[in-house]
């Protein structure tokens, strides 16, 4: 496992670093074996497993629970889990309370937080022991407000979002995951700032990337951000379920080669 000082020695020596997005066992025993240097458990679970509209639904129990199986499946990687909706925010004791939570069940690296208006929780969980990962530019929790669009796309913005981050990593923030601003502005963002700058649809000069299990291997996405590079197409396993279908109804599966050779029924009506 790499630890932070590792990721840390990568942007000093201008290394890449590469992080995904997944959500269970068998995706994270795969990040790992593909030697991923970080796992985000996304609180976009939301949306690409329990099927829910947005992030909003997600649930502290529900982070908690991927976030074990991811740690199961990729004992060996460094893990960061997402602060959902609701869970930071409403008062610094009840914030601190679930960062401990998340930090402590889950086994993870550290927690990830959205938004710039966070700093003193940065700075209450790092004085706890807590890594905080912030997220800024396009926060998925805030679309609402926001919506689904590249971030600080006008001077004053951008200019925010310079202070933002200073600001973000003077308060103790560890690492930055910047999502859907202009890559000249993530790059100098990268550049200034002494922690590792991870970009989403940030172009390609930020310390490092992040894309989701299920976007980059098209695993039941029914639509693609810009962003985005499919690397393999899991919905060939359609094709397979088709066919199982068929062969079922037919009654080709299971086939002699699917069957226990072992006969019992003699036995059983055997007189003794």
């Amino acid at each position: 496992m790499k630890t932070l000082n590792q990721l840390q020695d990568l942007k000093v020596n201008k290394e890449k670093i590469s992080m995904v997005t997944a959500y269970d066992y068998p995706s994270a025993k795969q990040v790992e074996a593909a030697d991923i240097d970080i796992i985000l458990v996304g609180d976009s679970l939301g949306m690409t497993v329990l099927g829910y509209d947005s992030t909003v639904q997600v649930t502290v129990a529900d982070m908690i629970h991927h976030t074990k199986a991811v740690r199961r499946g990729a004992p060996n990687t460094y893990v960061i889990v997402d602060v959902p909706f609701g869970a930071v925010g409403v008062n610094d004791q009840y914030d601190l309370e679930i960062a401990v939570k998340l930090y402590k069940e889950t086994d993870a690296n550290g927690i990830k937080a959205e938004g710039a208006h966070l700093t003193q929780y940065i700075k209450n969980c790092s004085n706890m022991g807590i890594p905080v990962v912030s997220h800024l530019g396009l926060t998925p929790q805030s679309v609402g407000i926001m919506g689904y669009k590249m971030q600080a796309g006008n001077k004053e913005a951008a200019r925010q979002l310079i202070e933002d981050a200073y600001a973000v990593q003077q308060a103790g923030a560890v690492m930055l995951v910047l999502e859907a601003v202009p890559s000249d502005l993530a790059a100098e963002i990268s550049d200034k700032l002494d922690i590792p700058v991870i970009g989403i649809g940030a172009g390609k000069e930020t310390d490092g990337q992040v894309l989701v299990y299920h976007d980059m291997l098209n695993y039941g996405v029914d639509r693609h951000a810009k962003f985005v590079k499919q690397y393999s197409d899991f919905s060939i396993g359609i094709n397979g379920l088709k066919q199982y279908n068929e062969e079922v109804k037919s009654g080709a599966f299971p086939s002699e080669a699917h069957t226990y050779k072992k006969k019992i029924m003699s036995e059983v009506n055997k007189n003794d």
